[in-house]
């Protein structure tokens, strides 16, 4: 049994709740929640039990999901069109490597992103080789031409100063003071930094630091010889995406793909912070920022419309009592883009504790259940990954390995995961090692995010 009486004082003590067990407390729990995310908002959410109760007098474990969900095209003021405008920098790599055909369509797809853009978004354009220029200041997108004259005369040079061209990038977006608009940056490399800061943590601490200025940062990797660990762990650490570009003819629809994401964020900068009861443990701790023992935050990813962001969190339950409880809270604070303010959505993670076996062995809620297989698919792949870096399993084991990935990822409706798997093996049988790692990479990103789209 429970040592020890909970203080009535503590707002986070394993507090039973006072529900009607003839209710149905999953619906409770989403029903409450989800009256805190009304029309006129951007985002709900939701959250489910991976069991309507748990074994009572000893040690339990359950599993939560949350799934927040973003508005589609017609509510609130997203309707009509209207979109959030953008604070955009584009950030190019221009080293001798890129020379040719790889640098000739960069232009054509920056370009493109030119005659996509209102007057009402901001436009840098930063390019970088050993020396780091900008192209064109902050400024609103009036005279697209001059803008695309501009990028047409770009000329490729010599080494990569990354670190140099996401710095400049960076100050140009700050200088826009409009915390409305979309911060966000694009950076395309095709190699390993090697002019100015070259360091992996350096670089990895610069995203983190970006990130936390509100400035989000999507990679994109073009080429055999970049460092795609160096990439995916930035734009992670940024909160954006991660693209591998196997052919340079294949940049301006990754591009296109990026900016069409852009154009329709409509919850940004979602900080989830979670708060564990008394005699509760978070047991997988994975994303997250522990600040205590109990507390914790997660930096998830932006919304687009009709998207949605699922988070699975796993606890241990030591030696609760009978009854409902309360056994976590949370706080959701994000950017909402349709009431242009930032909105906070609280969470109740609420668990009944009961003696009945049949009720605890009961099957685990389909969602719940679907969601913590993505979850378990990264895993796989992430060891997949370091298998074939490490030479610690043969190629035949890889591909084998992959495929059984590929058909969960399949079974689970995850079908753009499981066709980068699908490239990933092709690239294995192929011999090219290097791309399938680049792929996969990509695929982890995604999976660990918990996105997906309409």
């Amino acid at each position: 049994m429970l040592t020890g009486a909970p203080n009535q004082n503590d707002p986070m003590r394993t507090q039973m709740m006072a529900i009607n067990a003839a209710s149905d407390p999953l619906a409770t729990v989403a029903m409450n929640v989800n009256a805190l995310a009304p029309n006129g908002k951007g985002l709900m959410a939701e959250v489910i039990a991976s069991r309507e109760a748990t074994m009572a007098n000893g040690p339990a474990r359950e599993q939560f999901l949350i799934d927040f969900i973003a508005a589609g095209n017609a509510v609130g003021g997203m309707a009509g069109g209207t979109r959030t405008p953008l604070n955009l920098s584009l950030v190019i790599d221009r080293s001798g490597s890129m020379e040719g055909p790889p640098l000739d369509y960069v232009k054509q797809a920056c370009a493109y992103v030119v005659d996509l853009l209102s007057p009402d978004d901001v436009l840098s354009i930063v390019t970088f080789e050993e020396m780091v220029d900008t192209l064109m200041p902050p400024q609103r997108v009036t005279n697209r031409q001059a803008i695309k004259d501009g990028i047409a005369r770009i000329m490729p040079g010599n080494t990569t100063n990354l670190h140099g061209g996401i710095s400049l990038a960076a100050q140009h977006i700050a200088t826009v003071n409009d915390p409305g608009r979309v911060a966000r940056m694009i950076v395309l490399t095709d190699g390993d930094p090697t002019a100015g800061i070259k360091d992996f943590n350096a670089l990895t601490g610069l995203a983190s630091d970006i990130k936390s200025r509100g400035i989000t940062a999507t990679f994109l990797g073009f080429g055999p010889d970049y460092n795609e660990e160096l990439l995916a762990s930035m734009a992670k650490r940024a909160g954006g995406n991660y693209y591998y570009i196997m052919q340079p003819e294949l940049i301006p629809e990754i591009f296109r793909t990026e900016l069409e994401k852009l154009m329709t964020v409509i919850a940004r900068n979602l900080s989830l912070n979670l708060k564990t009861a008394r005699w509760v443990t978070l047991r997988n701790t994975t994303g997250a920022q522990p600040l205590s023992p109990t507390e914790f935050n997660y930096s998830l990813a932006d919304l687009e419309r009709g998207s949605t962001l699922q988070q699975v969190l796993d606890f241990d339950f030591t030696n609760h009592p009978l009854g409902f409880y309360r056994v976590a809270a949370g706080k959701l604070s994000y950017d909402d883009g349709v009431s242009g303010k930032q909105e906070v959505i609280n969470l109740d993670f609420i668990l009944e504790f009961t003696a009945d076996s049949a009720r605890y062995s009961a099957p685990v809620n389909p969602r719940v259940r679907q969601a913590a297989d993505i979850q378990q698919a990264s895993r796989l792949v992430e060891k997949t990954l370091m298998g074939l870096k490490t030479q610690q399993i043969t190629t035949a084991a890889a591909v084998s390995e992959l495929q059984k990935t590929q058909m969960l990822l399949i079974n689970e409706g995850r079908t753009s995961e499981a066709q980068e798997v699908t490239m990933a093996l092709r690239a294995i049988q192929s011999g090219d090692q290097g791309g399938a790692e680049k792929t996969l990479i990509g695929t982890i990103m995604s999976l660990d995010s918990g996105k997906k789209g309409t």
